[in-house]
């Protein structure tokens, strides 16, 4: 395999900074394709915690080149911020194989400012207060600015105040005066001078490695619910976080993807507003919050949990075409004398296996109980090695969603991990 994509199929939070950055030991590159830093990726690397929200797992890694595409919305101050921190850790093994698309949109001040205001708002979506929303608002609207533009500061000059004549009206109505083109320029042309040598047209090189037979992993933002057309609208993201979004959001054909990892917890989380079915409200919800560390990366807000969905799996098995699955946190169960997991829905219209994505507000889960384990998985390395219960949870999953297993996280280190098979290796 050549091209290997690795998409969330719940809603985010899946914990693809650790999978991705174990597929990545065997990739020559890993393209972030949508997405900014609203979605950050935790990795725990010699029992260091870090998080990146730009930056793909994959800049750990010295051999791999990184690349962030042309899909994503990229706030420059905060690309540097983490660029620096990871250099001041020593973590900083490859910058010179980082290359930014120019195509990129840049989340500006007042797109931050404007997420700020209307999350304060009755009824705000709980968005992460990056900007990044308002930003694919500019480039819908065809006024946004692509990173290209930080090149020419006149052009970059012109496309603020543009942008923020079509911004002023919103800013007064959320009770705010928007800040003056002086006061944006500033910060351009602060961060301007090392954005720059960065920035290259990235669907060449990408597209180029894919051909060349070099390995590419390609990797998601978010998850399939939050996908801006196949997610729980209107609580979802700006951008597309679905298998696709690796083709519009880099300039690689569909043709050229050779396999799609689909990222699962063995249980449901959610951050901010939107439905979350099989939430738990009582003390097994505290539980996992508590041992899965279920707190936003980006955030920090603490994520609602729920019991694990199958026929939102199997929605997302669908709509991402997915060849394989890689099951997270199965050690975070560990403990509960008997787990529920959601296998169908009761709707007005009857009960469906289906994941009623447009009436989950009159769905009502149905739930089949499972044996729980109480042994430590940590040390597990094969199936095999999982305790009885905790296997039939595995083999439960792969069955009713109909995708392989390819990997079982059973701890939050790297090595932490039942590696199944290796995308890459066919």
């Amino acid at each position: 395999m050549t091209a290997v994509v690795v998409v969330g199929a719940q809603w985010g939070d899946e914990g693809k900074g650790k999978i991705v950055d174990i597929f990545t030991e065997h990739a020559d590159m890993v393209v972030r394709y949508g997405g900014g830093p609203n979605a950050g990726h935790t990795l725990v690397v010699d029992d260091q915690k870090l998080v990146v929200r730009l930056l793909p797992s994959g800049i750990l890694r010295p051999h791999t080149t990184c690349v962030l595409a042309q899909g994503m919305a990229i706030d420059p101050g905060s690309l540097l911020t983490e660029l620096d921190q990871l250099a001041k850790r020593g973590l900083l093994r490859n910058a010179a194989s980082l290359l930014v698309s120019d195509r990129a949109q840049v989340i500006m001040p007042y797109h931050v400012r404007v997420d700020e205001l209307r999350e304060q708002r009755p009824g705000a979506l709980g968005t992460t207060k990056r900007g990044v929303g308002p930003c694919y608002e500019d480039k819908a609207g065809r006024r946004g600015m692509p990173l290209g533009a930080l090149r020419d500061l006149p052009r970059a000059r012109m496309l603020a105040d543009r942008a923020l004549a079509s911004w002023a009206p919103t800013f007064r109505a959320l009770g705010a005066e928007p800040p003056t083109l002086p006061e944006v320029m500033d910060q351009v042309e602060l961060f301007a001078p090392r954005i720059v040598p960065l920035l290259a047209d990235t669907s060449s090189p990408v597209e180029r490695a894919v051909r060349d037979g070099k390995r590419v992993l390609f990797e998601g933002a978010q998850g399939t619910l939050l996908d801006i057309d196949h997610g729980t609208y209107p609580f979802v993201t700006s951008s597309h976080a679905t298998a696709g979004g690796a083709c519009t959001g880099t300039g690689v054909g569909p043709s050229r993807i050779d396999f799609v990892v689909g990222l699962a917890k063995a249980y449901c989380t959610r951050v901010g507003a939107g439905p979350l079915p099989t939430e738990l409200f009582g003390q097994i919800g505290e539980r996992l919050r508590a041992r899965g560390d279920e707190f936003g990366s980006v955030t920090g807000r603490p994520r609602r949990t729920g019991w694990l969905d199958l026929p939102a799996l199997r929605y997302a098995a669908r709509i991402n075409g997915l060849d394989g699955i890689a099951l997270t946190k199965l050690d975070v169960l560990t403990g509960i004398e008997t787990l529920q997991v959601c296998v169908a829905y009761r709707t007005p219209h009857g009960t469906t296996d289906d994941f009623p994505i447009d009436g989950l507000e009159s769905a009502e889960p149905v739930y089949e109980p499972m044996a729980g384990w109480t042994e430590d998985l940590s040390s597990a390395r094969t199936l095999e090695s999982l305790p009885r219960a905790a296997r039939q949870y595995v083999d439960r999953v792969e069955r009713d969603v109909g995708r392989p297993i390819v990997l079982v996280s059973v701890g939050s280190r790297r090595e932490d991990t039942i590696v199944l098979r290796d995308p890459f290796a066919g």
